[in-house]
């Protein structure tokens, strides 16, 4: 009974899979009539769409290729600027450089052309006032003599004048010194 059983469920099973195989596939006639419409559809697609698509495809990659040309000489164009910057910068830091030399040169110049000036200046009012000092030194010790000799004079006219005591002698000393004290 068993096999009986077993014959009949695959017997079964047999007709249900056959139905169901059916349910998917389509008939015949439908399946021919939809390959000679999918060939008729690839053919035009194949003949009229697919080359302007191609078309479009390749100016557009055309038009991306030129993009990128143009982007590459874009970049070096901006490296070539960016290199004359770059030379262009060095080359003024080195002028300013040189200026800001030059100018301590010039700066340390001028110090010393003034300090020997003013030296000189220094030396020169020394020098004179060194001599000044010994023309009114010299001046001064010739009034000095010229008074000397004045009061000499004058102390020898007195004395031969008068002939003197010790006493006379004394004032006329004290009288003399009184004099010089006020000169």
């Amino acid at each position: 009974m068993l096999s009986h059983l077993t014959l009949a469920i695959l017997a079964q099973e047999h007709e249900e899979t056959s139905s169901n195989v059916s349910l998917v596939l389509p008939e015949t006639n439908e399946l021919i009539a939809g390959i000679v419409a999918f060939a008729i559809v690839f053919f035009f697609v194949w003949k009229w769409a697919l080359p302007a698509i191609n078309r479009t495809l390749e100016a557009r990659q055309q038009a991306i290729v030129g993009r990128l040309e143009e982007a590459e000489k874009a970049k070096g164009e901006a490296e070539k600027l960016l290199a004359n910057y770059e030379s262009q910068l060095s080359e003024a830091r080195n002028r300013g450089n040189q200026v800001i030399e030059e100018a301590r040169r010039t700066a340390d110049q001028m110090k010393t052309d003034m300090l020997a000036r003013a030296q000189a200046e220094a030396d020169a009012l020394l020098a004179k006032a060194r001599q000044e000092a010994g023309t009114e030194k010299a001046r001064a010790l010739a009034e000095a003599r010229q008074e000397v000799a004045n009061m000499t004079i004058d102390l020898a006219e007195i004395v031969v004048e008068k002939n003197l005591d010790r006493s006379t002698q004394l004032a006329l000393v004290e009288s003399y010194i009184a004099d010089l004290e006020k000169m």
